[in-house]
């Protein structure tokens, strides 16, 4: 019955829509800006997968983050062939650990996949704010520029969903060659969604990666768009000969978060943050669900970044 109606749904807006190839933008106004000497920091549960929910719960409450950015996706905490019944589960064992799960990382793509609009359906009944999609790749039989007005399309037909469901959907600026990976494709994505139900999950490290001197023109370009941040840090180095962005504990590698935080106040951004650890750490930052190290380590490694962090915020 939801499905059916749905899809008259975005078959109507899509009708009206069509006339109206431009559509505004306005500041987010979903999250509140709140105590802006803190963030509030969620942390990635990719890092955790080596835990159940609720121990996972229990960490991040312990640890002191604001909840957990739950992996609903292949190969992730909750699988979204099982999302029905697991995503409650793992929601109320999170909340049983004193923690609290808003966010959630998924491999959604289109409102024309069942697996994605169960996930979308299962999130919206059980307190979920924010998600982030897959990633989209440009096929072989199209040109890019051809590749991002058919994603812009599917973008703007979750945005639909999103509305309807009381979700925020976002799309992750990411380095490689998928679609994201410049400031201006994220933009051409966004160009005809209802701006207030998706947005972008913006990734410092990823834009600094990418943007090298230019990521400021990039975040002034993106920051109406933005609903959630994935803070993390890296820095160039040679690995069996070949330069590589290498992952390393915040505040130790290349990206300026005391320029990046005085530009997020100034835009009057404090979004949720998703925190990634993806260093070496015993397989914890690959998501693995058995690890090679003491746990303590990994939890140690946790506790500082989200401390300095916040640290870096407050002095900014």
């Amino acid at each position: 019955m939801l499905l059916n109606r749905r899809r008259d749904f975005i078959k109507n807006v899509s009708l009206s829509v069509a006339a109206v190839p431009f559509l505004s933008f306005h500041k987010n106004t979903f999250y509140p800006i709140g105590d802006t000497d803190k963030l509030s920091i969620h942390l990635f549960s990719k890092h955790l997968q080596f835990l159940d929910y609720r121990s996972a719960g229990e960490m991040a409450a312990e640890m002191g983050f604001s909840g957990l950015d739950l992996t609903v996706r292949p190969n992730g905490h909750v699988l979204p062939e099982t999302v029905k019944s697991d995503l409650p589960k793992a929601i109320k064992e999170i909340k049983a650990g004193g923690s609290n799960c808003e966010l959630i990382t998924t491999s959604i793509e289109s409102v024309n996949n069942p697996l994605d609009v169960n996930i979308l359906e299962t999130a919206a009944k059980f307190g979920i704010k924010y998600y982030r999609t897959n990633w989209f790749k440009y096929p072989n039989d199209k040109s890019m520029p051809e590749a991002l007005e058919l994603y812009q399309e599917e973008i703007r037909q979750l945005g639909i969903l999103n509305k309807e469901l009381g979700l925020v959907g976002c799309y992750q600026n990411h380095a490689g060659t998928s679609v994201g990976a410049s400031f201006w494709e994220i933009k051409k994505l966004l160009k005809t969604v209802d701006s207030s139900y998706f947005g972008t999950q913006y990734d410092i490290r990823h834009a600094i990666v990418e943007g090298g001197y230019s990521w400021e023109n990039g975040l002034e370009l993106l920051q109406p768009h933005i609903k959630v941040i994935v803070l993390k840090d890296y820095k160039w180095g040679k690995v069996d000969g070949k330069w590589e962005a290498i992952n390393v504990p915040i505040g130790e590698g290349m990206v300026d978060f005391d320029k990046y935080f005085k530009l997020l106040k100034k835009y009057n951004l404090n979004p949720p943050v998703s925190l990634h650890l993806e260093y070496d750490l015993g397989g914890a930052e690959k998501g693995n669900t058995e690890i090679s190290i003491d746990k303590k380590i990994v939890f140690d490694a946790m506790k500082n970044d989200l401390k300095k962090v916040q640290e870096l915020w407050k002095k900014a």
